[in-house]
């Protein structure tokens, strides 16, 4: 059944909380906290209810954490945010988080951070102080696979952190020149993983490493099945198989299969939702001519549906970026997506309709998801 959910929206000029009633029907819009701040991620701990944490990057401050420990009333920054450790002999400096993860429920206190240049780190202590993962910052292919220079319009970048909810030790990245990387033995040693991947950008079109991956989500009922939005595409992976499936090809090639984001169902690990950007040679990264819509597959990604029911029918020109996509717990379950025109749009329906939530809000980076 349905329940309250609040909406943690990070934004390039600030942070909001958008909260529901049980129905999810009435909403209210709280903030901003830190107006004027950029806010590239905004989560809330599953673990406890209220501790969140915010990525953020400030005029005064620079790349911090901002955390809170009573559910948003008040907030601190981190004693030691992340940062490359010094004489690193790359020249890396964060420049700024860009996604925050939770730590596995067996695993207290521990968050992770993925910055910009690439790197990652682990807070043992609620997000307090941050360490260097040294398994990945040093390893010795590090600048091969993850270069400090270029990548995205947000820089080079770690866009995302899985934890295999059956083993903490247990990791996967998406990476925006590296393609997945894996970890089974927390962080101590990566490996790519990206077979039959494609990467039309380089000479070789399906190369070991150097892929963009935009996304990743693992199958909450079957953390076997990932699900990615690449740059070159939508596939699917089941573990312990190690060839993707670009299953991006069934949706309709006047679409194509190109995006930011993709959600997994909460319950059923052949359903998931993506919203298409255009994936012409000028990469507007809009919606494919002016007509936004989420397309949902049921079948593994064999076939797609197109769900467009209260979005504009033409002239709307969303961009929803990376982080900006999400669904709830809820039954039916919820799906959210922020636009960079700053509106936040729902369904309550699993896609069936959509409407606009919230509006004129600044660009917004992030959506997140939680029971309230």
């Amino acid at each position: 059944m349905a329940e309250a959910v609040q909406l943690l929206i990070g934004t390039r000029k600030g942070a909001w909380l958008l909260k529901s009633d049980a129905s999810r029907q009435a909403w209210r819009t709280e903030g901003p906290l830190f107006l004027g701040q950029i806010i590239n991620h905004f989560r809330i701990d599953p673990r406890d209810g209220t501790t969140m944490l915010m990525a953020a990057s400030t005029g005064h401050l620079g790349p911090t954490i901002l955390r809170s420990t009573d559910g948003g009333q008040s907030w601190t920054e981190a004693s030691r945010p992340p940062a490359f450790p010094k004489g690193e002999p790359h020249g890396r400096s964060v420049n700024h988080t860009f996604w925050l993860e939770p730590g596995h429920p067996d695993d207290p206190g521990v968050w992770w951070a993925a910055t910009s240049p690439p790197g990652l780190f682990r807070s043992a202590d609620g997000g307090e102080s941050w360490e260097s993962v040294e398994g990945l910052n040093a390893h010795p292919k590090v600048i091969d696979w993850l270069p400090p220079d270029g990548g995205t319009p947000d820089g080079a970048i770690v866009a995302g952190v899985v934890i295999d909810p059956r083993d903490k030790a247990h990791m996967y990245l998406a990476t925006c020149s590296a393609g997945v990387l894996e970890t089974a033995d927390y962080g101590a040693s990566w490996r790519p993983l990206n077979q039959n991947v494609r990467c039309d950008f380089l000479p070789d079109p399906y190369p070991e490493y150097g892929q963009d991956s935009h996304q990743i989500a693992l199958a909450p009922t079957n953390p076997d099945r990932i699900w990615q939005q690449n740059h070159c595409g939508i596939y699917r992976l089941d573990r312990p198989g190690e060839r993707w499936e670009r299953i991006g090809e069934a949706m309709p090639s006047d679409v194509g299969d190109i995006g930011f984001s993709i959600v997994p169902h909460v319950r059923d690990d052949q359903t998931a939702w993506v919203f298409p950007m255009d994936g012409t040679e000028v990469w507007p990264r809009v919606s494919p001519g002016g007509r936004p819509a989420v397309y949902r597959t049921r079948d593994g990604g064999r076939t797609w549906e197109r769900q467009a029911n209260g979005f504009p029918v033409e002239q709307g020109w969303f961009t929803v970026k990376r982080q900006a996509f999400c669904g709830d717990a809820g039954a039916p379950q919820g799906l959210y997506l922020g636009t960079t025109g700053g509106e936040i749009w729902m369904s309550a329906d699993e896609g069936e309709s959509f409407r606009q939530v919230a509006a004129h809000l600044p660009e917004i980076y992030s959506v997140t998801a939680a029971p309230l």
